[in-house]
């Protein structure tokens, strides 16, 4: 007898940049409630032992996998999260880390919208993932970090972004697994340096036991 085949892995909501994303998302998750912080998984507690402040950006730099951990907490928690202007981001990799695909949003290309691509998404999505343009005015960011804090949603960034709530880049990482440039990768330590609130700090992070292969060799930020 054939073996059975695995069960496919849920499909993540992708929306054109000029679709009306509020509406099709609240229909599918209804309102929410704000929270007091949205958590991270155990790893990542000795990065941000608080957790996701509801109204904070974060700024994310050396390394996707970062950012999916991130992501993975709220979303093992049942929040909806947004992915916008990285065509490159693996779902399968994500999925990896606990990210459940069928509360995903993907808009992999917001256009020349982009500030009003990310302002939709964080009117009805709890964290956004987003690429960082090439420059942000300071004015924008102020005029998004006041929506931000009124929705109490909370902005991952991809690279550089004028007004962080902390910043957050891997300095070095080391992996094990993966033999002689194949096989299962099944350790993936991540030295990040956190600079949060004029306080810097640096800690080890050991991603056992999620450690996608295709997510540990995607460099984001500077």
């Amino acid at each position: 007898m054939p073996a059975a085949l695995p069960d496919p892995l849920p499909a993540p909501l992708r929306t054109p940049p000029g679709e009306d994303l509020q509406t099709r998302i609240h229909l599918m998750q209804g309102r929410r409630a704000r929270e007091h912080s949205l958590p991270v998984v155990p790893a990542l507690k000795r990065v941000l032992p608080a957790g996701l402040r509801p109204g904070g950006v974060y700024s994310l730099q050396g390394s996707m996998s970062l950012a999916m951990a991130l992501l993975a907490g709220p979303s093992l928690n049942g929040a909806w999260c947004g992915v916008m202007g990285l065509p490159d981001f693996g779902v399968e990799a994500a999925a990896g880390f606990g990210v459940a695909l069928d509360r995903l949003v993907l808009v992999p290309d917001p256009g020349e919208r982009w500030l009003q691509v990310l302002a939709a998404m964080t009117d009805v999505l709890p964290v956004v993932l987003a690429c960082a343009p090439a420059r942000t005015a300071p004015a924008d960011a102020a005029r998004l970090g006041a929506r931000l804090r009124e929705r109490g949603s909370v902005l991952l960034v991809a690279g550089n972004w004028p007004q962080s709530e902390a910043v957050l880049r891997v300095s070095g990482q080391d992996w094990e697994g993966l033999g002689q440039g194949h096989g299962h990768l099944s350790r993936q330590e991540l030295r990040v340096e956190v600079a949060l609130r004029g306080a810097s700090r640096t800690a080890v992070v050991d991603l056992s036991g999620g450690v996608p292969e295709k997510a540990s060799a995607y460099r984001i930020g500077a």
